[in-house]
C-alpha cells in the first residue's frame, strides 16, 4: 500500500487474510489508492483489484464494517467492486472463528476484476464446527460442508429446485406442530394460574395437570427443533440483485437480505388477563375477609 510499493497487474488469483482496522498514515499511501483513506482493510481491497489482471479472482477475508460501514471509504469501495467488477460471493461468518486472536465478526469476499456485477450470491454461515470462544473445541455443528456443496452447485437449478421444495415441506410438516405448541404455552398459563388461586385439593390436580402439559411441550419441542434446523440450514444460501444492493447504499450484510420467518410468540389475550386480575381481586377480598374475621 505504500508509495514505494507499485506492482500492478500481476496475479491472476489473490487469496488473502489482510489485518483487522489497522490504520496507515495518509501521506504514505501510494497514490494510486484512495490516498484520503486510512482504514487498511479498505486499501487492501483497492490493492487486490490493482494486483489483478483482468480476470483475475479474488478471496478476502474483511471485517464485518467493511460490509455495512457508512463512510465515504467504505461505501465506495463497495460501490467499486459492484460496478467495476463482478462481486461474486458475500461469505458471512460468526464472530468468534479467529479467537483467540480477534473476536470481531468478518466475511469472505469473492470477486473477478472487471465483470459486470448482476446478482450476488449470499451464504449466511452460522456454525463452522467449532466453539466460538477462546477454546475453539470441535463441535459437530458445522455449516462449511453445506456451504462449499451449495457454492459448487449455486447455479444449479435443479440443485435449487430441491432445496426449495424441501424447505416447502418442512415449513408444512413444522406449521401445526407450532400451532399446537401455543396451545399448550396457553394451558399451561392457565393451569399455573389456577394452581395459584386453587383451593388446596384442587391446586394439586391443577399442578399434575400442568406438569403433564410441560412434558408434552418438552416432546412437542423436540419434534420441531431438527426440522427448525433444517429450514435454517436451507436458508443460508440465496441470491441478491445488483438493484437491490445499490438500494440499500452497497450495504453487503446478509442479515439485511436474508428471509427468516419469526416464530409466533405467546401472548395473553388482554381480555383472559383482565378476567385473571378481576380472579386475583377476589380471591384477595375473601383473604381480607377471613383475616377479618379471625380478628
Amino acid at each position: 500500500m505504500s508509495k514505494a510499493f507499485n506492482e500492478e497487474r500481476l496475479y491472476d488469483v489473490v487469496l488473502a487474510n489482510p489485518p483487522f482496522k489497522g490504520a496507515i498514515d495518509s501521506a504514505d499511501v501510494n497514490p494510486t489508492l484512495p490516498t484520503k483513506c486510512k482504514k487498511t482493510e479498505i486499501l487492501f481491497l483497492h490493492l487486490f483489484l490493482r494486483l489483478l489482471e483482468n480476470g483475475g479472482r479474488a478471496a478476502v477475508i474483511v471485517p464485518d464494517g467493511v460490509l455495512f460501514g457508512s463512510s465515504r471509504a467504505h461505501v465506495e469501495a463497495r460501490k467499486k467492486l459492484i460496478e467495476e467488477n463482478r462481486l461474486d460471493a458475500v461469505v458471512s461468518m460468526p464472530s468468534g472463528v479467529f479467537r483467540p486472536y480477534a473476536g470481531v465478526s468478518t466475511a469472505v469476499l469473492v470477486f473477478t476484476k472487471g465483470a459486470a456485477t448482476e446478482r450476488i450470491w449470499f451464504y449466511d454461515m452460522e456454525h463452522d464446527g467449532f466453539s466460538l470462544d477462546d477454546k475453539r473445541q470441535k463441535l459437530a455443528d458445522n455449516d462449511i460442508p453445506d456451504l462449499l456443496e451449495c457454492w459448487k452447485k449455486r447455479k444449479d437449478v435443479k440443485f435449487q429446485q430441491k432445496r426449495t421444495q424441501r424447505l416447502a415441506d418442512l415449513q408444512q410438516q413444522i406449521g401445526p406442530l407450532k400451532a399446537d405448541r401455543l396451545e399448550h404455552h396457553a394451558t399451561i398459563h392457565r393451569l399455573r394460574f389456577e394452581e395459584v388461586i386453587a383451593a388446596d385439593g384442587s391446586a394439586e390436580k391443577a399442578r399434575m395437570a400442568r406438569e403433564q402439559g410441560e412434558k408434552e411441550l418438552s416432546e412437542l419441542q423436540a419434534k420441531i427443533a431438527p426440522l427448525q434446523q433444517e429450514i435454517n440450514q436451507l436458508g443460508r444460501q440465496f441470491w441478491v440483485s445488483e438493484d437491490q444492493v445499490k438500494a440499500n447504499n452497497y450495504d453487503l450484510s446478509a442479515s439485511r437480505y436474508r428471509q427468516v420467518e419469526q416464530d409466533d410468540a405467546f401472548y395473553e389475550r388482554p381480555e383472559v388477563t383482565l378476567a385473571r386480575m378481576r380472579s386475583l381481586e377476589a380471591v384477595a377480598a375473601d383473604l381480607v375477609t377471613q383475616l377479618e374475621e379471625a380478628l
